[in-house]
């Protein structure tokens, strides 16, 4: 019984003294190796596609809508004072040849 009672209270002490002891503290860690990004590839927008042969009827900007030739496909042109009521229908093959009521003068050509 002593032996049990001796061997218990080795035991406490090797607990008690390693307790005690102070380890030293971990070594902290390094900061995480922040990931460089590639720079940013410039990507140029997409240009709006001529479904209605907008860039071809530029000219006519600054002209008299007298000085118009006659279209081939009347479905495809719509020639409208900038203050005529047109329909709102969207096309995207139709060109639209907008001129000055008072002048007649062509102020605009787009699609649509």
């Amino acid at each position: 019984m002593k032996r049990l009672m001796l061997a218990g209270v080795t035991l406490a002490a090797v607990v008690l003294a390693a307790s005690c002891s102070s380890a030293p503290p971990p070594a902290p860690l390094p900061p995480p190796e922040t990931p460089v990004a590639p720079p940013p590839v410039a990507i140029a927008p997409p240009q709006p596609r001529d479904q209605c042969g907008m860039q071809d009827a530029q000219s006519f900007v600054g002209k008299s809508r007298t000085q118009l030739p006659a279209p081939v496909d009347p479905t495809r042109w719509r020639v409208a004072c900038t203050t005529c009521p047109v329909t709102m229908d969207f096309r995207p093959d139709r060109l639209n040849i907008l001129f000055d009521a008072n002048t007649g003068v062509v102020k605009e050509v787009k699609c649509g």
